[in-house]
Protein backbone atom coordinates (compact mmCIF):
# COMPACT_ATOMS: atom_id res chain seq x y z
CA UNK A 1 0.00 0.00 0.00
CA UNK A 2 1.30 3.16 -1.06
CA UNK A 3 -0.61 6.34 0.58
CA UNK A 4 -0.63 9.71 -1.03
CA UNK A 5 -2.91 11.35 1.17
CA UNK A 6 -1.32 13.71 3.69
CA UNK A 7 -2.45 12.97 7.23
CA UNK A 8 -1.92 13.87 10.82
CA UNK A 9 0.43 11.60 12.98
CA UNK A 10 -2.60 9.87 14.51
CA UNK A 11 -4.15 9.10 11.30
CA UNK A 12 -0.39 7.82 9.41
CA UNK A 13 0.13 5.38 12.49
CA UNK A 14 -3.78 3.93 11.74
CA UNK A 15 -3.64 3.67 8.20
CA UNK A 16 -1.41 0.99 7.93
CA UNK A 17 -2.90 -1.27 10.50
CA UNK A 18 -6.32 -0.58 9.30
CA UNK A 19 -5.69 -1.62 5.90
CA UNK A 20 -3.64 -4.59 6.72
CA UNK A 21 -6.84 -5.84 8.57
CA UNK A 22 -8.98 -5.07 5.69
CA UNK A 23 -7.45 -6.61 3.29
CA UNK A 24 -7.10 -9.92 5.79
CA UNK A 25 -11.03 -9.75 5.75
CA UNK A 26 -10.99 -9.53 1.83
CA UNK A 27 -8.63 -12.17 1.05
CA UNK A 28 -10.52 -14.45 3.25
CA UNK A 29 -14.28 -13.34 1.60
CA UNK A 30 -12.19 -13.99 -1.83
CA UNK A 31 -11.12 -17.63 -0.45
CA UNK A 32 -14.89 -18.04 0.47
CA UNK A 33 -16.73 -17.45 -2.74
CA UNK A 34 -16.46 -18.76 -6.04
CA UNK A 35 -14.05 -17.23 -8.31
CA UNK A 36 -15.59 -13.89 -9.45
CA UNK A 37 -15.29 -13.54 -13.24
CA UNK A 38 -13.67 -10.48 -15.04
CA UNK A 39 -16.50 -9.09 -17.92
CA UNK A 40 -18.90 -7.57 -16.77
CA UNK A 41 -21.51 -9.91 -18.26
CA UNK A 42 -19.87 -13.24 -16.99
CA UNK A 43 -19.96 -11.46 -13.13
CA UNK A 44 -24.12 -10.62 -13.74
CA UNK A 45 -24.70 -14.46 -14.21
CA UNK A 46 -22.27 -14.97 -11.14
CA UNK A 47 -23.85 -12.64 -8.93
CA UNK A 48 -27.45 -14.45 -9.69
CA UNK A 49 -25.25 -17.73 -9.06
CA UNK A 50 -24.90 -17.15 -5.23
CA UNK A 51 -26.98 -17.72 -2.44
CA UNK A 52 -28.29 -14.75 -0.34
CA UNK A 53 -25.40 -15.12 2.34
CA UNK A 54 -22.67 -15.65 -0.89
CA UNK A 55 -24.47 -11.94 -1.90
CA UNK A 56 -24.03 -10.25 1.27
CA UNK A 57 -20.57 -11.71 1.52
CA UNK A 58 -19.69 -10.65 -2.22
CA UNK A 59 -21.07 -6.87 -1.06
CA UNK A 60 -18.56 -6.91 1.50
CA UNK A 61 -15.76 -7.99 -0.30
CA UNK A 62 -16.51 -4.50 -2.90
CA UNK A 63 -16.98 -2.27 0.16
CA UNK A 64 -13.93 -3.74 1.84
CA UNK A 65 -11.59 -3.34 -1.40
CA UNK A 66 -13.14 0.09 -1.90
CA UNK A 67 -12.32 1.29 1.51
CA UNK A 68 -8.35 -0.44 0.86
CA UNK A 69 -8.04 1.58 -2.01
CA UNK A 70 -9.54 4.81 -0.74
CA UNK A 71 -6.83 4.18 2.35
CA UNK A 72 -3.70 3.80 -0.17
CA UNK A 73 -4.63 7.19 -1.71
CA UNK A 74 -7.37 6.14 -4.16
CA UNK A 75 -10.43 7.55 -3.48
CA UNK A 76 -13.62 5.65 -3.11
CA UNK A 77 -17.20 6.32 -4.54
CA UNK A 78 -18.98 7.38 -1.50
CA UNK A 79 -16.10 8.81 0.77
CA UNK A 80 -14.60 12.45 0.79
CA UNK A 81 -11.41 12.22 -1.37
CA UNK A 82 -9.82 14.63 1.37
CA UNK A 83 -11.06 12.01 4.10
CA UNK A 84 -7.62 10.11 4.50
CA UNK A 85 -9.50 7.33 6.66
CA UNK A 86 -13.14 7.43 6.58
CA UNK A 87 -15.36 6.12 9.66
CA UNK A 88 -16.43 3.36 7.14
CA UNK A 89 -13.12 2.04 7.49
CA UNK A 90 -12.47 2.41 11.30
CA UNK A 91 -15.95 0.32 11.78
CA UNK A 92 -14.81 -2.48 9.60
CA UNK A 93 -11.51 -2.84 11.09
CA UNK A 94 -12.71 -2.57 14.68
CA UNK A 95 -13.19 -5.80 16.97
CA UNK A 96 -10.75 -8.01 14.34
CA UNK A 97 -7.54 -7.27 16.89
CA UNK A 98 -7.44 -6.12 20.28
CA UNK A 99 -4.87 -3.70 19.92
CA UNK A 100 -5.80 -2.31 16.82
CA UNK A 101 -9.87 -1.84 18.59
CA UNK A 102 -7.81 0.36 21.41
CA UNK A 103 -5.61 1.97 18.96
CA UNK A 104 -9.38 3.33 17.27
CA UNK A 105 -11.32 3.92 20.54
CA UNK A 106 -8.24 6.54 21.23
CA UNK A 107 -8.07 7.82 18.02
CA UNK A 108 -12.02 8.12 17.83
CA UNK A 109 -11.94 9.86 21.04
CA UNK A 110 -9.31 12.78 20.08
CA UNK A 111 -11.51 13.48 17.81
CA UNK A 112 -14.22 16.24 17.97
CA UNK A 113 -17.12 14.29 15.50
CA UNK A 114 -20.73 14.36 15.04
CA UNK A 115 -20.95 12.05 18.77
CA UNK A 116 -18.80 14.44 20.30
CA UNK A 117 -20.19 17.03 21.80
CA UNK A 118 -17.38 20.12 21.91
CA UNK A 119 -17.92 22.84 25.33
CA UNK A 120 -16.14 25.80 25.20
Amino acid sequence: MTATVDADPDTAALRMPVWNTLAERADALRRALPSRPQTAAERCGWLRSLTPAQARRAALLDRLDALCGHLAGRPALGYSPDDPMPAAALEEAEGFNPHLTRLIARYRASRPGPDTAVVS
